[in-house]
């Protein structure tokens, strides 16, 4: 929601060299944070980084970017 991360692909290489078609998905979680403004809880889904991003420049700010590239939260 946060930082917009989306599947890469690419090829999974075997021992014979021959390449088959693979995804590279995000390390996507679901977490709760309290959001003093509204008074209320408020879940995210967040790739780990996303959730790095949130601890530095705080909910609020999280939230606020959130909302600017129009997902409700």
């Amino acid at each position: 929601m946060l930082t917009g991360t989306r599947p890469g692909f690419g090829n999974r290489v075997s021992h014979s060299h021959r390449r088959t078609p693979r995804r590279f998905d995000p390390n996507v979680q679901s977490k709760r944070y309290w959001l003093p403004s509204e008074n209320r809880y408020v879940r995210l889904r967040l790739s780990t980084k996303g959730i790095k991003t949130v601890d530095t420049i705080g909910i609020e700010a999280a939230v606020a970017r959130i909302r600017a590239r129009g997902v409700r939260v």
